[in-house]
């Protein structure tokens, strides 16, 4: 299946059942609900869907349940692993498993020069034909792919298809443009830079918020993209209290409470897998105040 490179694609929670499995049957149901609301493809298992949490075989399992929900929308799996050949394997996995792109990320914990962080990419990125998105989120991987280390990798394998900028400079996106031309299409994934990063020619938005208000974003988007940005603020200025809940350490927790109060409980829950805890205390009661006070006033679509 194609990609076009465009719109809103969520990157998902992981939900879990009261001991902690994965919920497939919530995980298609929130899936056909995000595709109906106007989203392009379905981003499983990275970093905010505790992909570090999840073992091989629930990541593939999660593969085979989206592409098997939702046989018309790109399915566009994260690719992280702390040794290289587990994450080759992964990719090769995914493609098995019908997926129609990859989100290749840096390994975990081991971060270090380009040669190392370059030898990585190529093995993952040339384990399968699939399209694949190079992620750049030096905040949380500790390593920082720069435009020209892009366009190097643009140059050298013909399946990077797109980068997922998440450095949280905002000038990066021009200098993506700048170093690649119009080889690779550049996608936001920080969600409180998502309206700039259009504005720069971003073309699609790996989103956390989505999860929660998919026709916001998807709105947020259209109006963003097509230069219409003092349409968009209003539609901005509502969510970026949600918007920053995804760029701190408890995003995951975060996300998770937005999810389940904008769907009324329907799509969504609070559980995470340890050493993830759920919110208590005052962190809970300040973060469900923000939350019941964007339901109340959200803009009309």
């Amino acid at each position: 299946m194609n990609i076009s490179w465009k719109g809103v694609m969520p990157a998902t929670l992981t939900q879990f059942n009261a001991d902690l499995s994965i919920d497939h049957g919530l995980m298609a149901e929130h899936g056909r609900w995000l595709v109906e609301n106007g989203c392009t493809a379905i981003v499983p298992h990275g970093s905010l869907g505790e992909g570090a949490t999840l073992t091989f075989t629930e990541k593939a399992t999660l593969q085979k349940t989206y592409v098997e929900a939702l046989p018309n929308t790109p399915i566009i799996p994260g690719i992280a692993a702390v040794s290289t050949s587990e994450a080759v394997d992964l990719a090769k996995a995914a493609a098995d498993n019908g997926c129609s792109g990859l989100m290749v990320l840096p390994p975990y914990l081991y971060s270090t020069d380009w040669r190392e962080m370059k030898a990585h990419m190529k093995a993952v990125i040339s384990a399968t034909s699939l399209p694949c998105i190079v992620y750049n989120n030096p905040v949380a991987y500790r390593t920082d792919f720069t435009p020209a280390q892009i366009a190097e990798l643009a140059a050298e394998l013909p399946n990077v298809a797109s980068v997922k900028e998440s450095s949280t400079d905002i000038r990066r996106v021009a200098g993506i443009r700048e170093a690649c031309g119009d080889r690779v299409a550049i996608g936001v994934g920080v969600d409180d830079c998502a309206l700039e990063s259009f504005a720069m020619g971003a073309t699609f938005w790996i989103t956390g918020v989505g999860g929660a208000f998919p026709r916001h974003n998807v709105k947020l988007f259209e109006l963003g993209s097509t230069g219409r940005v003092q349409e968009a603020m209003p539609i901005y200025l509502w969510m970026l209290e949600m918007l920053r809940m995804d760029t701190v350490p408890k995003f995951v927790q975060l996300l998770k409470l937005q999810q389940q109060m904008a769907t009324g409980g329907r799509l969504g829950n609070t559980r995470v897998r340890p050493p993830r805890l759920e919110l208590e205390g005052e962190e809970l009661a300040t973060a469900t105040a923000i939350i019941k006070k964007a339901l109340a006033s959200a803009p009309e679509l």
